[in-house]
């Protein structure tokens, strides 16, 4: 069983970073991320303008975008709960206008959920109860205003039927909302994602039921209609019920298996990788196809999804990005493992997508001068550039390369950050990581190789709890000597401008200014008079120059070495060949323990690193 292991581990370490090598970086992932248009009405409503939300939806409204506006609409309703003034506003403004008050019912059940939770309801209070049918009741007349003002619009009828499931409607209102809602719009997603909701097993239905209807939704769904992913989403409600998972023979394995066959022929009618359209069920087949244990299946699903990973259905296991992430790292695992340890992975297609543009730009600011953090970064695992910034400061980049080292592959954390994590462990001085998207900013002050403090700036999110934004900059002005910590607390509560917080931060703490260009091209640091490459080193070259380098110096490329010698090839090979032996005899024996088994093993893995390295270096040489 260890032998098993091992090999499985070397297969992992040998064929990981080639598994889905084409994917979208791990930092290129956002959640939900809204279109250009729903942007600029967000960004606008946080600040307090309503103007871009209302001219949004009334175009949804004059060309019967419907599906379009309802994603908008719960959209805004969410912004809405953290960020009511602009709605409040609007409202006051166009008492009567159909898009306020769709918006404003869409609140009200957005607040009444928020109240309630996504527990089941023998884990939610008493008190969390009646405060959510009293939402709930409020959210009526809207409703029913919205309905008549629009006539033909089915997003209140899509409403309606949410508002239905958390007030226990008894069947009978349940098929006149949903009779109503068809007639307005026979193949409207939102209202028959709604319907199989009151028709699951964990509210009013049955698994019978609930496939039975999506089944009937999908068969008379017009070509490339997202309804034919509607069986998926029922197969994927199944297997997340763990309360009924089968002992026995699957009942509804044959239905599983027709819903993902469905949902794979829908993905493959869509364009390229990374639809904004079909990245909600493109999302669910992925979890679905993991389920089932089809992981080549889902890696081509992550290949399609792009960057666009949703909440729905990660949050139903945990934070949905990290869920996101977390799955599609094991997908890669899982296929690495089975691979010969010998064998060629699968080549990834042949035009892969350029996520550069999407990948979140970083820099840090160290209080050091470049040479000692180039020196302290020699065994990061990634080739660095630094800059000075100033007396006694530098900035630090990541330099993009075409191959990731094998250390690097294995780092959970974004490069820049783990990076500097490495460089700062075992220094007196700390490092502020910044990371800049259009939506986002994010600092995070590193020392001794720990995160001491983080903080995100989001054009959508409230303004967070009084107290964590103390204790955040308290640590910031106790990491950057900053005498007083209450103008750094204003501007971590600060909302609506990221980019500009986030600057304003770097000023309060004292440190140089942003770099000219963060936040536009990849690397910024290469036109600063003085700025370096550092090229990535391996861990024993990397511990080697840090012994031979002098302080204060600026540490030099890694030469290629005197040529080895015919003694030295002939004793390395005979020791690979016998610890290699003993690591396998090892492994293989149950009476010789797993440490001793390591030690041989890391110790073939050092001899077999060392030949492969030299034979590399003569191989330049030659040619």
């Amino acid at each position: 069983m260890r032998l098993v292991f091992l090999v499985s581990l070397l297969r992992i370490l040998r064929h990981r970073d080639a598994i889905g090598a084409d994917l979208a970086p791990d930092e290129a992932v956002v959640l939900d991320p809204p279109d250009a248009p729903l942007r600029a009405a967000l960004t606008a409503a946080t600040a307090g303008d309503h103007g871009p939300a209302r001219e949004l939806l009334a175009s949804t409204r004059a060309h019967a975008q419907w599906e379009r506006r309802d994603a908008y609409v719960s959209r805004l309703a969410r912004t809405a709960l953290h960020h009511d003034g602009w709605l409040d506003a609007w409202l006051a403004e166009s008492p009567e206008d159909p898009d306020t008050l769709l918006v404003v019912a869409d609140f009200h059940l957005h607040q009444a959920w928020k109240v309630r939770t996504s527990a089941r309801a023998k884990d939610v209070e008493r008190d969390q109860f009646q405060a959510f049918f009293a939402l709930l009741e409020d959210a009526v007349p809207v409703i029913g205003a919205a309905a008549e003002l629009n006539p033909a619009d089915p997003v209140p009828w899509r409403i309606a039927l949410t508002h239905a499931r958390g007030t226990q409607a008894p069947r009978e209102v349940f098929d006149a909302y949903l009779a109503e809602a068809e007639a307005r719009d026979p193949h409207h997603f939102g209202c028959h994602a709604q319907a199989l909701q009151y028709l699951c097993a964990k509210w009013y239905g049955s698994h019978e039921e609930m496939f039975r209807y999506a089944e009937r939704v999908a068969a008379s769904a017009p070509p490339g209609s997202r309804l034919h992913a509607l069986p998926l989403q029922a197969a994927l409600e199944y297997r997340l019920s763990e309360a009924d998972e089968p002992e026995g023979p699957d009942p509804y394995g044959p239905k599983v298996d027709a819903a993902l066959t469905r949902a794979l022929s829908l993905s493959d009618t869509y364009d390229g990788a990374g639809d904004r359209e079909a990245a909600g069920f493109r999302n669910e087949l992925a979890l679905l196809l993991i389920m089932s244990d089809r992981p080549a299946e889902a890696l081509d699903v992550f290949r399609s999804i792009g960057v666009h990973a949703t909440e729905y259905p990660w949050n139903r296991l945990g934070d949905p990005r990290a869920e996101f992430l977390e799955a599609r790292s094991d997908v890669r695992l899982d296929l690495a493992s089975r691979i010969p340890l010998f064998g060629r992975p699968p080549r990834p297609p042949a035009v892969a997508p350029d996520w550069a543009a999407l990948t979140p730009r970083a820099v840090a600011i160290v209080p050091a001068p470049p040479a000692t953090v180039a020196q302290a970064a020699l065994i990061c695992g990634f080739s660095l550039r630094t800059a000075p910034a100033g007396e006694g400061y530098s900035y630090v980049e990541v330099v993009p390369e075409a191959t990731r080292g094998r250390r690097a592959a294995l780092l959970p954390e974004e490069p820049l950050t783990a990076a500097a994590e490495t460089f700062t462990t075992g220094e007196t001085w700390p490092a502020l990581v910044l990371h800049r998207t259009p939506e986002r900013c994010t600092v995070t002050a590193l020392h001794q190789g720990r995160q001491i403090a983080t903080h995100t700036w989001d054009a959508e999110s409230p303004a967070p709890d009084h107290a964590d934004v103390q204790d955040t900059a308290g640590d910031l002005a106790r990491l950057f000597r900053v005498a007083d910590p209450r103008p750094l607390a204003h501007i971590l509560r600060a909302t609506g401008d990221p980019v500009r917080h986030q600057a304003g931060l770097v000023t309060a703490l004292g440190l140089p200014p942003v770099p000219p260009g963060f936040g536009g091209d990849t690397e910024i640091l290469g036109g600063i008079p003085g700025a370096r490459v550092q090229v990535r080193r391996s861990i024993l070259a990397g511990m080697r120059d840090t012994m031979t380098t002098s302080t204060g110096s600026h540490p030099s490329a890694p030469g290629d070495g005197a040529p080895r010698t015919a003694r030295w090839w002939l004793t390395r090979t005979a020791a690979l060949a016998l610890v290699g032996t003993g690591a396998v005899v090892a492994w293989w024996s149950p009476r010789i323990g797993w440490f001793r088994a390591s030690l041989l093993s890391g110790a073939a893995l050092y001899l077999a690193g060392s030949l492969a390295s030299a034979l590399r270096r003569r191989g330049r040489t030659a040619s």
